[in-house]
């Protein structure tokens, strides 16, 4: 186990319209090397408050992992490519982590 994640490595969570926008993205933030691995994860039903309505949204979540490093430059380029006026953009540090995974994240997000 290994306690530096806790400073350096953080999973990104964004919820996407479902279908190739999601796809799209996810796709480009590990191309670019903001995110060494980003997971999609199909089918969620997301229930909120929006323009005084309760409104309910069929959307993928996409899970990037990422450095603490990185992370300004990932939030950037999100909001670039999220076609939502308020995207949810959310990161939360990694307590512990498989040091080799750790490791292989560092190396995947260095700028090319």
């Amino acid at each position: 186990m290994s306690e530096q994640s806790a400073d350096t490595h953080l999973i990104v969570y964004c919820t996407c319209p479902p279908g190739e926008k999601a796809l799209d993205i996810a796709e480009t933030l590990v191309r670019e090397h903001l995110a060494a691995c980003v997971n999609v994860l199909a089918g969620i039903t997301s229930f909120f408050h929006w323009e005084d309505k309760l409104q309910t949204a069929a959307e993928f979540l996409l899970l990037a992992k990422t450095t603490r490093a990185r992370y300004p430059e990932l939030e950037s380029r999100l909001r670039e490519l999220h076609p939502y006026e308020l995207p949810e953009i959310v990161a939360v540090p990694m307590a512990y982590g498989l040091p080799d995974y750790l490791q292989w994240i560092q190396q995947e997000v260095q700028p090319q």
